[in-house]
């Protein structure tokens, strides 16, 4: 067995974004006179937005739109608050520079995981970045690796995939890819 090609999740794989996070969507919360306490946000980390949204009992459709909206506006005023995984970082570097493929696949939003990785200066690292509305089912289904996998010509064989979350693991697993647990 050969690996080719290494995927990594974002938020709490590469780069631990929970305190960022947190504290953009409580601001959002806070422009619309809503409340989230960290040990809510925590329950709901790592869900898509709209589980997010349902989970906290947000069900209107303006609401939902006005915090994703003030949500992605003042997130990058957080980004000094991330805690990049600097050894994971460090041998996706050199396992690109080696010649095998790299990508990021997040269900995070397309705007927000580019500013991200340009922040922490790691969007020339990947081949490839695929982001939630890149796909129509979120994790735990498989689409979001077999959709890398497909677009980069790798087999599930020659891929290792790199998760954090129970929903990321379980996404890892049924694409058929290799994959460990990453613990920030």
């Amino acid at each position: 067995m050969e690996i080719k090609l290494l995927i990594t999740d974002f938020d709490g794989t590469l780069v631990n974004t929970f305190k960022a996070n947190y504290h953009a969507y409580r601001e959002a919360f806070d422009a619309l006179g809503l409340s989230l306490s960290e040990t809510q946000y925590r329950k709901c980390y790592g869900l898509r937005f709209d589980g997010f949204m349902d989970a906290m009992g947000i069900d209107d459709k303006e609401t939902r739109k006005l915090i994703r909206a003030h949500k992605g506006d003042c997130y990058p005023d957080y980004f000094d608050m991330f805690e990049v995984n600097d050894a994971l970082l460090g041998f996706i570097r050199m396992f690109r520079q080696s010649g095998g493929k790299t990508s990021v696949a997040s269900t995070a939003r397309g705007k927000n995981l580019t500013n991200a990785l340009n922040h922490i200066g790691a969007i020339e690292d990947f081949d490839l970045i695929l982001a939630g509305e890149d796909v129509v089912e979120g994790k735990p289904s498989p689409e979001i690796y077999n959709t890398v996998m497909a677009r980069m010509g790798v087999n599930p064989d020659e891929t290792l995939i790199f998760e954090d979350s129970e929903v990321g693991l379980r996404a890892a697993q049924a694409s058929g890819a290799h994959y460990i647990k990453i613990n920030l």
